[in-house]
Parts: structure tokens; C-alpha cells; sequence
């Protein structure tokens, strides 16, 4: 059973979330992250699969913080996925990461800035393991079925995409809800809504990129309420003390109510089909 497999299987026809803090800080705080996601989910019978990044390579400023070490965050994610028994996820950002990455975690995702990096892609399907790519700010929802073909064309047929909103002017992004069915239809594969990076508000001059968290449930409901396969979110005890995306982060405590939520509306979907 592939990790997408293993998400899809829901008795209930629940979405899977993929949550966790956008950059591992420490072992103490990934463990506690994911031991608390897990209570919720388990208990709303959601799939789930933890997400932390070993380094953030996307940075606006060279001062931004990268990550504690690679060795050291890939051993933390590898604690995660056997403390738990769970499906863990990462993001690479070059060719040679993804056979790194590979022997610690059960998903390679590969971040919307890259998803026309073919090279890379390749590479990450080339380690068997699920690929999930995000759709790039720049492209339409339509366009992603080539990615995805890229994935499959390369032997592996494990592989969803991520929206996580285009791009609205300089610094700012919107949600088309018409692309979940889009993707879907197109790509033939799971598709999940990343609802906190969907609400940044990047390119900012200070080179800090901002954020709207209010609108997470409203970004969530709407995806839900569209058929959207999967639930993708960052989440951190404290926010505004993230090493990396504080401003658009879920608060570790606001999960549980808005994940109740969504199951209601999931039930509320599924009666009507």
C-alpha cells in the first residue's frame, strides 16, 4: 500500500490532513507537534501525515533562518514516523536531496516554485516514495497534469498535488476552488488544499513575508466544501516564535475545533452525493 493509499483509506470518506510545523526546530518540539495531531485525528478518524521541513531553502533574506541542520532535522522527522507510525513528509529542493531525504521519510514534496523542475521531479519519483507536488503561484490548475506526468512517466505512480493559491498582484495570493475539481479531473490524482500557505502575503519589503490566518476555517470550509481530497496546514504552539512562516501558521490549540468543523461539513457533503 502506497502513502497515498494509506491517507485515502477512510472508512468515514474523510479527507487526510497533512499538518505539522513548517521547519523542524528541535526533536522536543516535533515530537510534541505530532503526538497532539495525532490525538485529534485518531479521534476524528482523519488519515494523517506529519510535515516538517529539514531546511528551508526558500528564504527572501540571506538572515532567515534554514533549518538546525540537515542531518540532525532528517533524524527528527525519521523519530516521528517510528515513534508514531505514521507517514512523514519533507520538501527537497534539488536533485540530489531526494535520495537523501528518501531513506527518512515517506513523502517527497516538492515546493511550488519548483514544479516545473523537471530534473527534480524526476528525481523524487525515482525513489519510489509518494511525490507531492505544489502548484506553482504562476501556474493554472490545468497545467499541473504535466508535472504529474512526469512522476508517472518515471515509473511511480504515487503522486497528488498541493493549491496553495496564485498570485494576486505583488503580495498577495487568491484561492480559485474551481481548480480542486480541475486538478482532479486533469491530474487524476489526489488533490490537497494547503489552506495557511494559501493566505500569505509574501514579497513584502522587509523581506518578512506576511499573513492572514483569520481567514484559515474560511480558506478550509470552502475546500472542503468542493470535494478537496486532502487538508494540508502548518501548525506551531506559538506562531509569532516560529523560526519560519509564523504569520500564517494555525495555532497548535485552534486545531482540534477547526478539524471538528470540517469533519461536519465533510458528513454534510458526502449526504448530498
Amino acid at each position: 500500500m502506497t502513502t497515498i493509499d494509506f491517507l485515502k483509506d477512510s472508512p468515514t470518506r474523510n479527507f487526510f490532513l497533512v499538518a505539522g510545523p513548517c521547519a523542524i526546530e528541535g526533536e522536543e518540539m516535533a515530537l510534541a507537534i505530532a503526538e497532539e495531531l495525532i490525538k485529534t485525528t485518531s479521534s476524528l478518524n482523519i488519515p494523517f501525515a506529519f510535515k516538517g521541513s529539514y531546511r528551508k531553502a526558500n528564504r527572501s533574506r540571506l538572515d532567515s533562518f534554514t533549518g538546525i541542520g540537515d542531518e540532525k532535522a532528517l533524524h527528527i522527522l525519521r523519530k516521528v514516523r517510528e515513534t508514531f507510525g505514521i507517514p512523514v513528509v519533507t520538501d527537497i529542493h534539488e536533485t540530489a536531496e531526494a535520495a537523501i531525504a528518501a531513506e527518512y521519510v515517506d513523502v517527497l514534496q516538492i515546493p511550488a516554485f519548483l514544479c516545473r523542475q523537471t530534473d527534480l521531479i524526476v528525481a523524487a519519483a525515482k525513489t519510489g516514495k509518494t511525490v507531492n507536488i505544489k502548484k506553482g503561484q504562476f501556474l493554472s490548475p490545468a497545467a499541473m497534469k504535466h508535472a504529474v506526468g512526469k512522476v508517472r512517466e518515471s515509473g511511480n505512480k504515487s503522486v497528488c498535488v498541493t493549491d496553495r493559491g496564485t498570485m494576486f498582484g505583488y503580495q498577495d495570493l487568491i484561492v480559485d476552488y474551481r481548480g480542486i475539481p480541475e486538478m482532479q479531473n486533469a491530474c487524476q490524482c489526489p488533490v490537497i488544499m494547503d489552506i495557511t500557505h494559501s493566505l500569505q502575503q509574501p514579497n513584502q519589503g522587509s523581506g518578512v513575508t506576511g499573513g492572514k490566518p483569520a481567514l484559515i476555517s474560511t480558506v478550509a470550509k470552502a475546500a472542503i466544501a468542493v470535494g478537496v481530497d486532502g487538508i494540508f496546514l502548518e501548525t506551531h504552539p506559538e506562531p509569532a516564535a516560529a523560526k519560519s512562516d509564523g504569520a500564517n501558521m494555525l495555532p497548535l490549540s485552534q486545531v482540534k475545533q477547526l478539524l471538528s468543523n470540517l469533519v461536519i461539513l465533510r458528513e454534510a457533503v458526502n449526504s448530498m452525493n
